[in-house]
């Protein structure tokens, strides 16, 4: 009679992956180059930010006789009380019209625009209207100035908010109509298909499928559209002359011309404009971001 003895093997210990020498990999390095140009860039960023808002809250009279990266010891609301007397509330409700009236028609054209791009894209006429939007984002808005501004005079629309109005939506439409298609391809095609076996129409399937699911992408359009038409400078200067259909951008630089060397009214007319802009992207900042990077990860 036999026996076999078996040994019992000890588990063994994992053993750490050794580096290309034999030795194991040294600990991550801090990247202190990259760290030292990350805050030396928030300093460029943050330093004007910080000195316009403390300007704007010093006296007239003391802004030269003190350091300026000093907070002021007994801070003061008169350059804003005068900012808002000298008719800033008319330029803010221009700015107003001029975005909401240029935005809204622009992101509704672009989305049904894009809605057509994608579903009839075997159609030469949509191809070439897609090719004409793409073209569109080519075209820079200095160049196009004395055409539109001809335009505009041809139709009697000078000096009004209506011509502020129509050659933003224009502009506005190319980066539009390329951001929605990228969304409205990266719906299913069994949803569409789904939609017209129950019978749904074009239009139906437009706003009660592609409306809904691209939801993010209109939002991005919108406040990316909404941001660059309230800062915009160009079109004001050049179709306006009344003082009373001036935008905010272009009535930072008559404050400018207006108070002279008083700096901090200048900048606290610079603050009173920016803080819109400021309350529109705290509130659209995680839409815009998502928008703008998920519409072209494909």
């Amino acid at each position: 009679m036999t026996t076999t003895l078996t040994k019992t093997r000890r588990p063994q210990k994992a053993t750490r992956p050794e580096g290309p020498h034999g030795s194991r990999p040294a600990a991550r390095r801090r990247n202190w180059p990259g760290g030292l140009a990350g805050w030396l860039w928030l300093a460029v960023v943050a330093v004007p930010l910080y000195w316009t808002l403390i300007t704007s809250l010093k006296d007239r009279s003391r802004y030269y006789a003190s350091n300026p990266l000093v907070p002021p010891a007994d801070p003061t609301l008169d350059n804003y009380r005068m900012v808002v007397e000298s008719d800033f509330l008319q330029y803010f409700v221009n700015s107003v019209v001029v975005t909401a009236g240029a935005v809204i028609p622009a992101v509704l054209v672009s989305f049904m625009a894009a809605y057509a791009i994608v579903r009839g894209w075997r159609m030469r006429v949509l191809r070439a209207m897609n090719g004409l939007f793409l073209m569109g984002l080519a075209i820079p808005l200095q160049a196009t100035v004395i055409p539109v501004y001809l335009i505009i005079i041809k139709l009697h629309l000078y000096d009004s908010l209506t011509a502020l109005i129509l050659p933003s939506i224009a502009f506005a439409i190319p980066l539009s109509v390329l951001v929605l298609a990228n969304f409205i391809r990266d719906v299913p095609k069994e949803l569409f298909d789904s939609m017209r076996v129950d019978g749904a129409t074009e239009w139906a399937t437009l706003w009660r499928l592609a409306a809904p699911l691209t939801r993010p992408a209109i939002l991005t359009v919108s406040i990316f559209n909404a941001l660059t038409i309230w800062n915009g400078f160009l079109l004001p200067l050049v179709l306006t002359q009344s003082p009373d259909r001036r935008t905010l951008p272009l009535a930072l630089w008559t404050f400018q011309g207006q108070y002279g060397v008083n700096v901090p009214a200048v900048l606290a007319a610079v603050v009173l404009t920016t803080l819109p802009v400021l309350v529109l992207y705290a509130f659209g900042r995680r839409q815009l971001l998502s928008g703008l990077t998920a519409g072209f990860s494909r």
